[in-house]
């Protein structure tokens, strides 16, 4: 069997890994859909963990809101968080490709928000605490996760449409892994930018997903990792949002890595420069925290 060795004690990770689909919105019933293609049809993949912890996570891959990194930022982190005895959901969000053109707008937020609802209303079926869900995204993924703790509700607002839009979707913890922040130019990810909003998009927009201009004293406790190296996605997007953390009086934790370019995920194979460490720094957050103690 081919192993890949995970740099955190003696956890090693397996590939590949199979899990569960969960549709996110029964047919006909996707909000902001422009076709009846899968691209327009959000889901979630489930892995189980074998000793589960009470758990869990939606993880949501980059690729600049045109792509989906399955691999190195979905599977091979469902794993990981599985060895350490947490619930993990991949989700495959919206994104501008094939038939779905962009601007995509709101629907990759409406996608991230549902998800978070859709796992805690199954918390009582797969054995989570609804209150250690959390919510975790690369590049441009990681744009989408801020968002989701950044424009949330607690599911009590009128005119819901079934049962699990009726449950809150904060999440109770944010990882953002070299996260794309902000929509302003300059400093956003170009790609992701266009995809999300299109070429001239609305001031009004701009502000809106510029999600460290969203933080408030009920955004979700926050670990941010970066490299100094990344030229696409620029460090200061994560700068950004742990400085707008700490304003609101946040807790948060922020690294920054001198070595190591964009997209380094979690894969093992990236060279030992040190960026491996920040799945060391990151488990021990999750414990300082409290999310990977037994329930």
């Amino acid at each position: 069997m081919f192993m890949l060795p995970l740099m955190l004690g003696t956890l090693v990770l397996s590939a590949p890994a199979t899990g569960e689909i969960i549709v996110l919105w029964e047919p006909g019933q996707v909000p902001l859909a422009t076709s009846e293609g899968k691209i327009d049809k959000p889901q979630m993949t489930l892995y189980k963990a074998e000793m589960p912890n009470g758990a869990a996570v939606v993880i949501c891959p980059g690729g600049g809101y045109s792509g989906l990194a399955m691999d190195h930022e979905g599977t091979q982190v469902a794993e990981y968080f599985n060895k350490l005895g947490v619930h993990a959901f991949v989700l495959e969000y919206r994104i501008a490709k094939g038939e779905r053109k962009g601007p995509l707008g709101h629907a990759p937020m409406l996608d991230v928000n549902r998800a978070i609802r859709t796992v805690r209303s199954k918390s009582k079926d797969l054995g989570i605490d609804s209150k250690k869900v959390g919510l975790m995204g690369f590049s441009a993924g990681g744009h989408l996760a801020s968002t989701g703790g950044t424009h949330f509700d607690d599911g009590l607002l009128k005119d819901r449409t079934d049962d699990i839009d009726k449950v809150g979707c904060r999440p109770d913890f944010l990882i953002l892994c070299y996260p794309v922040i902000t929509m302003e130019t300059g400093v956003t990810h170009g790609g992701s930018r266009l995809n999300l909003l299109g070429k001239e998009p609305d001031a009004k927009d701009v502000e809106y997903f510029s999600n460290e201009k969203r933080v408030t004293k009920e955004t979700p406790p926050t670990f941010i990792f970066h490299t100094d190296e990344d030229t696409a996605v620029l460090p200061e997007n994560a700068i950004r949002f742990y400085t707008a953390l700490k304003k609101a009086k946040v807790p948060a934790e922020l690294h920054i890595y001198e070595k190591g370019p964009h997209g380094v995920g979690i894969n093992p194979k990236t060279k030992s420069d040190g960026t491996n460490a920040w799945k060391d720094r990151l488990c021990d957050w999750l414990k300082g925290r409290g999310v990977l103690e037994q329930k």
